[in-house]
């Protein structure tokens, strides 16, 4: 979420940048700079009234002081107008606490419309960002590896796991629907290898601190990220055992659950409320959850193998960094994706997201896309942003730099390392055999128990 007062001073920057992101301004913004302009007034109508009714308060104070005094000396005269005039000044005041109070609430009123045009405003995407209206308009930053050439006809994944007896589709649908999987023997251990692989490299190699949250947040976590309330329709909302009751479109409680679309979203808000102690940044998640999304703008697409699926496992990457580090950071994130893929030997490009296919929460994203022979394209398998404060602000995570003075909003980051289940049909795709078999990629063997091939008969 952007600050209110830097939307004000930059806002021809901002409609900038969201012509840039295909959108509309005046659709966006709505009336931004009247209610900016009518919560500036009464809170400077307020501050009028404060001082007056402080004025007055003290002047009361004083003819108190001189009314004793009268008292005490018996002037009645001089007591009584002393008395009429600090009665008057207290119906005075009795009048501007009414009229304040009127003012505080046009006040409270205007900031909730603000942080309403605020809370749909997309991140604002870095200069560097190529403009482009779709994924069309991305940009090749980085390629590595060599499609792999085969003298036969490479099969896609959906097919190979079928043969393979590792993939059914068809009772899953039995089971859940659509957009759902069973892995089935070592199709279900090279899952689970893929998994421990990824967490062991991040946590053993690159640093990052393992944690494992809840599978299920509330609202405010959602919020806090940035997936609610504009991708509500994208999510699975819980009825928390009570038949939906209550339950209203829309309209959301600090009891709500939600399944996690990511576990970028409970790893966030680790810290969200909190003031992190300086010296403690940057900090590093790794995070292994399912994940579960409804896909609601997918009919139609990808409808074969697991490429889009309404639960899907992965291994996700979180830092918590000071501002000024936070596009070095955003290069190390990305960079420890890449290693997984170096690593299993699966060709790679890096792509440079345009501001049309940017997230709303993201300044700047690199898609990592692996090669899958079996269907002659490149595939996103990790997408990794840099969302600056914009998270931050949301969920209010600060840190004091130097560890003193003023609190600031940390940056935040995260990217997939990776999306486990692309990755799966990656290694079928890539590493197949003409016999039908798939090959174990070398460093995946220690967690299959030396397994060294796929076949039918596995």
């Amino acid at each position: 979420m952007l600050d209110a007062n830097f939307a004000h001073n930059n806002l021809p920057l901002v409609e900038e940048k969201l012509r840039a992101r295909n959108l509309d301004p005046a659709a966006v913004l709505g009336n931004f700079e009247l209610i900016y302009s009518e919560r500036r007034s009464s809170i400077t109508k307020s501050e009028g009234l404060q001082a007056d009714r402080n004025q007055k308060t003290r002047k009361i104070e004083e003819l108190g002081r001189k009314a004793k005094q009268y008292e005490a000396n018996g002037s009645q005269v001089a007591l009584a107008r002393v008395n009429q005039e600090r009665e008057g000044l207290k119906l005075e005041i009795k009048s501007l606490k009414e009229t304040l109070e009127a003012a505080s609430r046009d006040t409270e009123r205007a900031n909730l419309e603000i942080r309403e045009i605020l809370e749909r405003i997309p991140n604002l995407t870095r200069d560097e960002v190529p403009a482009g209206k779709s994924e069309a308009d991305n940009v090749v930053v980085k390629s590595w590896g060599a499609e792999p050439t085969h003298d036969f006809t490479p099969k896609p994944h959906w097919e190979l796991g079928k043969s393979l007896g590792i993939l059914d589709l068809e009772r899953a649908t039995k089971l859940s629907g659509a957009r759902f999987a069973v892995y089935k023997g070592a199709g279900a251990r090279l899952e689970r290898a893929l998994i421990n692989f990824m967490l062991n490299m991040h946590t053993e190699q690159h640093g990052y601190t393992e944690v494992l949250p809840p599978f299920m947040v509330n609202s405010k976590s959602l919020f806090g990220t940035g997936q609610l309330p504009k991708f509500a329709e994208d999510l699975f909302r819980c009825g928390d055992g009570a038949g939906d009751a209550g339950f209203v479109e829309g309209e959301y409680r600090d009891n709500d659950h939600w399944l996690i679309p990511t576990a970028e979203v409970p790893v966030t808000n680790l810290f969200r409320d909190e003031i992190l102690d300086d010296a403690s940044l940057p900090i590093c998640f790794a995070a292994y959850t399912p994940c579960f999304r409804a896909e609601a703008g997918a009919a139609g697409r990808d409808t074969r193998g697991i490429i889009r699926q309404h639960q899907f496992q992965k291994v996700e990457l979180v830092k918590f960094v000071r501002p000024e580090e936070s596009d070095a950071e955003h290069e190390k994130l990305t960079r420890d994706a890449e290693t997984i893929l170096e690593l299993l030997g699966l060709p790679y490009r890096r792509m440079l997201l345009c501001t049309g296919d940017t997230g709303f929460s993201a300044a700047k994203t690199y898609d990592l896309e692996v090669w899958l022979p079996g269907q002659g394209l490149y595939r996103e398998i990790s997408s990794c942003s840099n969302f600056e404060a914009f998270q931050a602000r949301r969920a209010n995570i600060r840190t004091k730099p130097g560890g003193k003075g003023k609190t600031e909003f940390v940056h935040t980051l995260n990217g997939s390392g990776l999306a486990v289940g692309r990755t799966w049909l990656a290694v079928l795709e890539n590493y197949q055999q003409a016999d039908g078999s798939v090959l174990i990629p070398e460093v995946l063997r220690p967690y299959m128990g030396g397994l060294e091939r796929i076949s039918a008969r596995s």
